[in-house]
């Protein structure tokens, strides 16, 4: 049986604390409970996903660079606040081949004006932001029709 093509789930800053931080703009699910629905969508999909959080703008990069070079279908990345201000992340985007799909749990354009600036925008396909944690099942059906 074939391997089902991989799709990476990143998640920057503050994201393990879903379900805990300001629930009334992030909502009420956990990150893991995010990633079990997501786990469930990708098998309807036939599509695999590996789904990671981090806090440190390194391990985003190094993890971006990790799919590119296992050849991964898609990337789906939640920056979090290093959407704002990662030049860096920006840069490690437009290097790889691996399509990178930007989502948003809240609606960055609704909020304050610092956060209307996205520097992971203007090098991502494309970006779904305002759904809450359905976003991450809505990027998921868009990187498996890639």
């Amino acid at each position: 049986m074939a391997t089902p093509p991989l799709i990476y789930v990143l998640n920057g800053p503050n994201l393990n604390l879903l379900g805990l931080r300001e629930p009334e703009i992030y909502g009420a699910d956990t990150l893991d409970d995010i990633g079990d629905r997501l786990e469930a969508h990708a098998k309807g999909l036939g599509v695999a996903i590996d789904m990671r959080q981090s806090n440190h703008e390194g391990h985003l990069i190094d993890w971006l660079h990790e799919a590119n070079r296992e050849g991964a279908k898609a990337v789906l990345l939640n920056a979090g606040g290093f959407t704002h201000t990662s030049v860096a992340l920006h840069d490690a985007i437009k290097a790889i081949q691996v399509p990178v799909i930007e989502v948003h749990l809240s609606n960055p354009q609704a909020r304050d004006s610092f956060r209307r600036r996205s520097l992971v925008a203007s090098a991502a396909k494309g970006t779904i932001a305002g759904f809450g944690a359905l976003g991450y099942e809505l990027a998921l059906d868009a990187a498996a029709r890639l």
